[in-house]
């Protein structure tokens, strides 16, 4: 059963190697003078005109998730670290600090170039910016059979679905936002998408069944990958040995990359409004990246999705150069399982069009009657995509007691625990320098990874404004 651990934990390494769709600071949604929230409602605008300085005008990176390093590693007596496979570790210590279901993600969002300025009748955006998302998805059960095997005389998992899910593009937008009224404000942007690179792995109806007859494992397994000038050969194709039925196996040993291209082209529209209810009180809504992508030169494997058995072995010798013996059967278990859960490709080189992640947003913000400068705030933020979807609610307090100066503070409940954020946002005449956090660190390990929630960003950009 080693095999089928050390596979699974291959496809969790993969989602923590790479580098989920990003966004810009939510931290600064209710801010007046934070240039970017158009990112996060188009109907929103800032006070000022501006041009952001090329890559450091908006540069959004950070980690999230419901567990943690301190959730995988464990101290020793002699004060260094072992992992959760350990004896020395409890399946009751290890498995009492997981979720229902893990989820881990990676995201980035930088602005190559963004500004903004009024004309038309309203305030217009132009942005050209990097976009890199990568979430994992991976159900508790999955760690408690790792951690403990066969644990009686009949054990079942029943993992059903894990997977691992990486989109990366550039993205050209052109927004424009206007005052409909005295009341409403409403903005609208359009996208085009140029796709750098898409990989999606996934394994569905995942089912482990081991008694003292039988072992039987089911698993439907796919992957896509759409990488413009990556070639992923079949060990036909590529000259490696193989078995019987093995000869369309996918052979990432000698996958190559040629000349690097467009990877696919995308659009998408974001549609966003404001509208002030009473006085002092104001509500919003935005839908965000409703469209879709076109992928080129996808690669398709799957499983063949029939369960694997293993009855025992058969006629077991001790003699240790016969074809029965130990040693050959477990070499011939090994191959058969590897065979099994290793993946077919089934084409290469054609489309993939897939709908984008949508993202909608909702805020109110209430400006304080006896000091007009202080506001408190909620945002709702949901992620649509499928297994990887996640929810955020944020309460918000902001203040700006100087024209030039800002600072606000939240604290937020998400599919991924609760965290505290906050922006700074200085901007006299001609500049605005922007810090902030949706995820405040907490303790971390040597490597500044964090212990317990991986939740961990920093936000932050420089601007010329006019």
């Amino acid at each position: 059963m080693k095999g089928i651990k050390k596979y699974i934990a291959a496809v969790a390494l993969m989602g923590t190697a790479t580098g989920a769709s990003a966004q810009a600071l939510s931290s600064g949604y209710f801010t007046d003078g934070y240039l970017f929230k158009h990112q996060l409602n188009p109907a929103l605008v800032s006070d000022k005109s501006y041009f952001s300085i090329p890559v450091l005008g908006n540069v959004n990176m950070g980690v999230k998730g419901n567990v943690g390093l301190a959730n995988f590693l464990y101290p020793t007596s002699d004060n260094k670290l072992t992992t959760f496979m350990n004896s020395s570790v409890s399946a009751d210590e290890f498995l009492g600090g997981l979720r229902k279901i893990n989820r881990m993600g990676m995201d980035m969002n930088m602005s190559i170039l963004s500004m903004g300025f009024r004309a038309w009748g309203g305030f217009n955006t132009l942005d050209i910016g990097l976009r890199s998302s990568t979430s994992l998805y991976i159900p508790k059960d999955f760690f408690e059979f790792m951690k403990m095997g066969q644990s009686g005389p009949n054990t079942v998992y029943d993992l059903g679905t894990m997977g691992v899910k990486s989109t990366t593009f550039v993205e050209v937008a052109l927004g424009h936002s206007r005052q409909i009224n005295d009341k409403l404000r409403v903005g609208a942007k359009v996208k085009a998408l140029l796709g750098g690179a898409y990989a999606n792995m996934n394994f569905s109806n995942t089912k482990i069944v081991m008694n003292e007859d039988m072992w039987e494992v089911s698993a439907n397994g796919e992957m896509n990958v759409a990488i413009a000038g990556l070639s992923i050969p079949t060990k036909e194709e590529s000259g490696a040995e193989y078995g019987e039925g093995e000869g369309t196996l996918v052979d990432f040993e000698n996958m190559e990359m040629g000349t690097p291209g467009l990877g696919g082209f995308g659009l998408a529209l974001d549609l966003g409004a404001t509208y002030e209810v009473i006085d002092h009180l104001t509500v919003s809504a935005a839908i965000r990246d409703l469209g879709f992508m076109s992928w080129n030169n996808n690669i398709y494997a799957s499983t063949n999705n029939e369960a694997w058995r293993f009855e025992g072995f058969k006629d077991l010798s001790i003699d240790g150069d016969s074809e029965n013996s130990l040693d050959n059967q477990l070499d011939q278990l090994t191959d058969d399982f590897e065979s099994y859960t290793n993946l077919h490709r089934r084409s290469a080189g054609g489309k993939l069009s897939k709908a984008l992640a949508a993202t909608l947003v909702i805020g109110a913000e209430y400006e304080m009657p006896f000091y007009n400068k202080l506001s408190a705030g909620f945002l709702s933020t949901t992620k649509i995509n499928g297994p990887y979807s996640w929810s955020e609610g944020r309460f918000a307090a902001n203040i700006s007691p100087l024209s030039w100066f800002e600072a606000g503070i939240n604290y937020g409940i998400s599919s991924y625990g609760s965290t505290m954020g906050w922006i700074v946002n200085f901007h006299p005449k001609v500049l605005s320098l922007f810090v902030g956090m949706d995820y405040i660190v907490g303790k971390v390990g040597k490597q500044y990874i964090p212990l317990n929630n991986l939740n961990m960003n920093l936000s932050m950009g420089l601007s010329v404004t006019f």
